[in-house]
């Protein structure tokens, strides 16, 4: 596995999108809420995704893997090299991250888009207050 090969795989899952955060991190979401995270550092080979309890256990025992900065307390895990684990167990691990982060949000957010950002822009001036116009009327 190789970030091109995570970046291709995240990708093709229904309605996941990326972006760059923290300045260096690949970010892949599913309705504004993350599912995997990895770094885009020359020469780091680091990928975080959220697993289940019993499996967080079990993978921190492994060679290369570790807690994950900040999200360890939500079962996240970090893998600091990407032979740390078989290409199809990473791609499964990612998919089951995937889908317990879409289990967990709202009905109807995972297929939600972001608004345009003009559509955005007139939903704002839309309900922006506007100073009451005084009267030319004398009194």
């Amino acid at each position: 596995m190789n970030l091109e090969k995570l970046r291709e795989y995240c990708l093709s899952l229904p309605n996941a999108t990326e972006n760059i955060q923290w300045g260096v991190d690949l970010v892949f979401k599913i309705g504004g809420k993350m599912f995997t995270v990895a770094s885009t550092e020359p020469g780091e080979a680091k990928v975080s995704f959220k697993c289940t309890p019993e499996e967080f256990a079990e993978l921190v025992e492994q060679d290369g893997i570790r807690p994950a900065d900040y999200v360890a307390r939500y079962h996240w895990v970090t893998l600091l090299r990407w032979d740390a684990l078989a290409d199809p167990e990473i791609r499964r691990l990612v998919k089951d991250s995937y889908d317990m982060v879409k289990a967990k949000l709202p009905k109807g957010r995972a297929s939600a888009k972001k608004p345009s950002t003009k559509s955005a822009e007139r939903k704002e001036a839309s309900t922006t207050r506007r100073p009451a116009r005084r009267s030319s009327r004398g009194s």
